[in-house]
């Protein structure tokens, strides 16, 4: 194919990377259903295509309306040991499907181990399943999948604005496993709440900046450009998830921009869950493409979306002007700023370049 600089509206076919995916709204329908019936829990819906029906956003909703999705299935997997390994595995598979090279997936430990219903680890009865253990079980399905499908996958570890109590142990699985698949330390959830209320989360990212843990936080998604600064100035974040908002206080954009801070944008989950509520032409990810930021495109919870990463590159070149060109520059910007070691960088880029045909002199 040839490379003008025209909008394309075909899938973008090249290697991809994807940075902001969690793996419990990248679960696939059919396997909570094999799930429920194996420990006798009576399914949401018989088959897999109704299961999808009840789960996906057919129409745009509310961020509050799109995570309510998740208290559905979870309980069918969460604490589940095979359940859990099962869905790492598979969603390397999926994203082999999706012609993805290098992927970073991200989950609260806590919530795997479903620790909001049961007691906490050092609390725990034999027999159930900690965050400790999850952290494991996720890193045996995400290698045997690697080994079956030459995708590499790293994951990053999420602490939950909601529950800071959980932020210390985050940290520390973040540091236990970090040569084992386990690459940086993220924070979702309601970003109303404010970190500095809640000493539990800053004093695990003090504590992630002091050993070297790479740092990422959900911010700006629908919460104001404080929340973005709050998170690079306080939380030392050095990815942006999502971060729409910041467009809104053009000072900090400028000074972001600057500092070739990277932003996690997933357009079609942007539009769905209310965080970006115009015409996909006029979305910050267009202002970023036209600033050459450094940024990527990702599918953030494919499930509840019924999306692929192929469905956001396919928005972005037919209702935002994207080009092949763009869809290589954001893809050697993705793996740039991903939360690999040097090296390891170093040949996700080679291999970039070469599957493009490119040299690392080659202009954008």
């Amino acid at each position: 194919m040839s490379d003008e600089g025209s909008p394309r509206s075909e899938v973008f076919d090249e290697p991809k990377v994807e940075l902001h995916v969690h793996l419990d709204g990248a679960i696939r329908a059919q396997t909570i259903i094999d799930v429920a019936k194996r420990r006798g829990i009576r399914p949401p819906a018989e088959t897999a295509e109704e299961l999808r029906q009840l789960l996906v956003l057919h129409e745009p909703f509310s961020l509050t309306g799109f995570l309510a999705k998740f208290a559905i299935y979870m309980h069918i997997i969460a604490g589940d040991r095979d359940a859990i390994q099962r869905i790492a595995y598979e969603f390397v598979e999926d994203r082999a499907r999706q012609g993805v090279i290098y992927a970073e997936v991200r989950y609260s430990p806590h919530l795997l181990a479903n620790a909001d219903v049961q007691p906490l680890p050092w609390d725990q009865a034999e027999g159930d399943v900690n965050p400790d253990e999850v952290v494991r079980l996720v890193n045996r399905g995400l290698r045997d999948g690697e080994r079956a499908f030459g995708v590499k996958v790293r994951s990053i570890l999420c602490c939950m604005r909601h529950m800071p109590s959980w932020s210390a142990s985050v940290v520390e699985l973040c540091k236990k496993y970090r040569h084992e698949g386990v690459v940086a330390i993220d924070l979702a959830g309601d970003e109303s709440l404010d970190c500095q209320a809640y000493p539990g989360h800053m004093l695990a990212y003090q504590e992630a900046v002091r050993c070297g843990i790479r740092r990422t936080v959900h911010a700006g998604e629908v919460g104001p450009p404080s929340v973005v600064k709050e998170a690079v100035d306080v939380l030392k974040a050095e990815r942006v998830g999502h971060g729409y908002r910041t467009l809104e206080d053009p000072e900090l954009y400028a000074r972001l921009l600057a500092q070739n801070v990277h932003f996690e944008v997933c357009p079609i989950s942007s539009r769905m869950t209310g965080a970006y509520a115009g015409d996909f032409g006029q979305h910050p990810v267009v202002t970023l493409r036209k600033d050459k930021a450094n940024y990527s495109l990702n599918t953030d919870d494919p499930l509840i979306f019924d999306s692929t990463l192929q469905l956001d590159y396919g928005v972005a070149g037919r209702h935002m002007g994207f080009t092949r060109q763009e869809f290589r520059r954001l893809n050697i910007c993705s793996a740039a700023s991903s939360f690999l070691p040097e090296t390891e960088k170093k040949e996700l880029l080679l291999q970039l370049y070469r599957a493009y045909g490119m040299t690392r002199s080659t202009p954008f």
